[in-house]
């Protein structure tokens, strides 16, 4: 066969023999240039569009961060993971430069004095749109800056450090001062005990509680000492800090979730965290005091006091007792709302309504007013103005969502109904409710004018062709939608804001297979081809990549079910004239609860070809065809479950992905690969256990023995004492005997998600090498779910090059 890339390029080191491996295990090793050269792509600012609609922020991507960068120390206490020098998150990327441009304007503006180097982490317009304020993480310290719009300048704001470990640290407290959490000066960190004083001891004999369901969380505290640690690490002073740099300090420094101002900027909702901790959830779990306080940090009201979840009845519609959700209704001065289960929080428990909205505005000494009640779930409001918001009702279980119009100055109003549909009902979402900013610099809905009220919606618009971007206007009294726009053509354009009340100037982002987003002003009031004006001009990242080819392609597994898959093939390849190509497939299965639901498509044909080194896309560069996302449903219709057949129909899938490539003539069906990243990690080892469809496999930070993860994974909420055949029959570890092709386990030795620890991937390793299997374990030190150093991911990329090209594409 010829060749068809020009970019396909000698692996750059020898394929190892078995003993080299061990001698090559310490060190970090690089691919060859054509994939070293996804890794080091230039990438694109991120863009913030600022409260006026008008004013934009361009935030400098950094490169990768180094493993010295990664592997510097961190604290892992109550589920965080804590950057123990500066008091933030140990996992950030760091923007390395500022600039604003308007949408009338798009020529950039530097902003200058910056420091060297910027390392940018939070950033956040002042309601009035004229100052930026962000966040600098030297990595010993988190400083607040601000930056003026108008001259593109920049400067810090206090010399006292932040506390971000639980947040970004600051919030604008109105135009001229921002509401800040400080690090607590002169206290020392907590030292280890040389001896511990007793063992750890954890008791549930008097918890009371029925079933409860406990997810296999990591990072817990474990001993006092921990404890203690957390205290310091998570204690904050509460302060104001004003444009001029002069702070005044807030109450007494308290360990907290949060603080955040109602939005008049009178008041204080304080989320205390109370003892005594947990050590079997994350902080998010732990007890907490609701409080109110005056600017001088005076209790004015206590709102709830909320005991540590510990477990929920086993489903994911279970939730705790008491006020939920407790936030500050965004369209007035300082009135609290929350959501509260009315049967106990518990599903299983029969009830004709199961959840209730609350509000009670200051000063807090009347009753809570009732807002509205629901049958099942309260998702979240969208607040407009006193006579409409938005309420969302949801039922997991069904996949059920209803929204609701409600009337949040008068309590008496029944709800009014909307629109009801399913999650996973892609086609018949009706889009988002599209949001502006009000006096207070809160995010409310946008209304268009007129006298008839209508709000607008914009949507993924997914259609059997592929996701078609809309905008609409919803006339909320008729009920009726108006088409505003939808993408055409062989683009795929998203609608990012609204840019005017009459919702005729929109702020979209534009891409073609081959060109990569950029950003639009399009203007509805003029002719289609006069619409457009550019903003931004983003180049390629990667121009040897503009020639590849990618189809949203359809077939049928073998009961009747429609899935698709996005097919890319190499530069310059045709099938006829160069023959089947080595491939890979790369998926994430899904659970649905209809067929229909499970056959629609998704994504769009015309999205730009990224090409990322997370992705399988990277190797067509190496001659590899890829056949990326293509569909994996599980399916539950009516009362069954749809991982009881999760590996009939993974198999089914999979089967039929193969069987149409090879069709095509694309696929040589003996040099096929399969791989996936966590869940699609799990899937790939069940694909080798339960197929010999593939020649190699390569899975990434996975998990495969259910029984480690028995109070329910993924989609799945029962537990494994529920549902064991269904654990056991899921579990690629309990098949490792009829593994019988190459599979390669990756996994960050660091790995925080739930459910999958490292060991997971150890014990894999161990069991299909102890029974003869052609295996090799690769653990990145220092590395979480995902993968962020440099070093990290071209060694990923070795590693998995070196795989394919031995097992896949030598193949016979």
């Amino acid at each position: 066969m010829r060749k068809v890339l020009s970019m396909t390029l000698a692996t750059g080191a020898l394929l190892l023999a078995p003993g080299a491996e061990a001698q090559n295990a310490q060190r970090y090793m690089e691919p060859p240039a054509a994939l070293k050269a996804v890794v080091d792509q230039p990438r694109p600012p991120q863009v913030q569009l600022g409260p006026d609609r008008r004013t934009m922020a361009l935030i400098d991507t950094p490169a990768l961060p180094s493993i010295d960068e990664v592997a510097a120390p961190e604290a892992r206490l109550a589920g965080l993971r804590i950057n123990p020098r500066a008091f933030a998150s140990s996992r950030f990327s760091f923007g390395t430069g500022l600039a604003f441009m308007t949408v009338d304007a798009p020529t950039p503006r530097r902003v200058t004095d910056l420091p060297s180097p910027a390392r940018i982490a939070d950033t956040s317009f002042s309601p009035d749109g004229k100052h930026l304020a962000f966040t600098r993480n030297t990595g010993e310290a988190v400083e607040l800056w601000v930056a003026e719009v108008a001259t593109a300048k920049a400067r810090r704001l206090s010399s006292a450090p932040l506390n971000a470990v639980m947040g970004r640290g600051f919030n604008w407290l109105g135009n001229d001062a921002l509401l800040v959490t400080l690090r607590v000066p002169g206290v020392s960190e907590p030292q280890p005990p040389r001896a511990p004083a007793g063992p750890n001891v954890q008791d549930a004999t008097t918890t009371g509680r029925g079933q409860q369901a406990i997810r296999t969380f990591q990072d817990l505290l474990r001993t006092p000492y921990d404890e203690a640690r957390f205290d310091y690490f998570a204690t904050a002073q509460i302060a104001r800090i004003g444009l001029d740099g002069q702070t005044t300090l807030i109450g007494k420094p308290l360990v907290m979730r949060g603080v955040s101002a109602s939005p008049d900027g009178q008041w204080l909702l304080v989320n205390a965290i109370t003892k005594p901790y947990s050590y079997l959830v994350p902080v998010s779990m732990f007890g907490r005091r609701a409080e109110v306080w005056n600017l001088r940090g005076e209790l004015i009201h206590t709102v709830a006091n909320l005991p540590v979840r510990e477990g929920l009845p086993p489903s994911f519609d279970a939730v705790p007792e008491g006020p939920r959700d407790i936030t500050w209704r965004a369209d007035v001065p300082a009135t609290l709302s929350w959501a509260q289960a009315l049967d106990g929080g518990d599903p299983f428990k029969p009830a004709e309504q199961r959840d209730a909205l609350y509000q009670q505005a200051y000063p807090f000494k009347d009753a809570p007013q009732e807002l509205a009640r629901v049958k099942t779930r309260i998702g979240g409001v969208t607040w407009g103005d006193g006579q409409t918001a938005l309420l969302t009702e949801l039922w997991y279980r069904t996949r059920d969502v209803v929204l609701w119009e409600i009337a949040p100055d008068a309590p008496g109003k029944a709800p009014v109904q909307h629109f009801s549909f399913k999650t996973e009902d892609r086609y018949a979402n009706p889009g988002s409710p599209v949001m502006t900013l009000n006096r207070f610099g809160r995010s409310v809905l946008l209304f268009a004018p007129g006298a008839q009220r209508a709000i607008y919606l914009d949507g993924e618009g997914a259609s059997a062709q592929g996701d078609r971007p809309f905008v609409d206007r919803y006339d909320i009294a008729a009920k009726k939608a108006t088409r505003l726009w939808r993408a055409q053509g062989e683009v795929y354009e998203n609608s990012i804001a609204v840019l005017d009340e009459r919702g005729q100037r929109l702020l979209t982002r534009r891409e073609t297979q081959t060109e990569p987003p950029n950003f639009f002003v399009r203007d509805l009031s003029k002719p289609e081809r006069s619409q457009l004006t550019a903003l931004t001009q983003f180049a390629h990242p990667l121009p040897q990549f503009k020639g590849v080819s990618k189809e949203l392609i359809r077939y049928k597994r073998k009961d009747g079910i429609e899935l698709t898959a996005n097919l890319m093939l190499p530069p310059g390849y045709d099938a006829k004239r160069d023959g089947p190509l080595p491939f890979i497939l790369w998926a994430y299965p899904q659970e649905f609860k209809t067929a229909q639901a499970a056959a629609q498509t998704r994504g769009s044909p015309y999205e730009f070809n990224r090409i990322s080194a997370s992705g399988p896309a990277a190797f067509l560069a190496m001659g590899y065809g890829v056949l990326d996302d293509p569909a994996m449903p599980i399916i539950g219709e009516g009362g069954k479950e749809p991982n009881d057949t999760y590996v009939q129909q993974l198999v089914a899938s999979a089967e039929a992905a193969v069987d149409e490539i090879v069709r095509r003539g694309v696929a040589d069906r003996n040099r096929i690969a399969v791989g996936g990243h966590s869940y699609g990690a799990f899937m790939t080892a069940n694909l080798l256990a339960h197929t010999r469809l593939f020649k190699a496999g390569i899975a990434r930070s996975g998990a495969y023995n259910r029984t480690l993860t028995p109070f329910g994974f993924q989609g799945e909420e029962r537990t494994f004492w529920k549902a064991p055949e269904t654990y056991a029959a899921m579990s690629a570890f309990n098949n490792a005997d009829k593994i019988k092709d190459a599979l390669l386990l990756i996994h960050g030795e660091n790995d925080s998600n739930s459910g999958t620890f490292p060991i997971q991937s150890e014990r894999l390793y161990q069991a299909v090498r102890g029974l003869g299997g052609t295996t090799r374990l690769v653990m990145l030190p220092n590395e979480d779910h995902g993968y962020r150093a440099r070093e990290s991911i071209l060694h990923m990329l070795w590693e998995t090059n070196n795989w394919l090209e031995r097992y896949v594409k030598a193949a016979k």
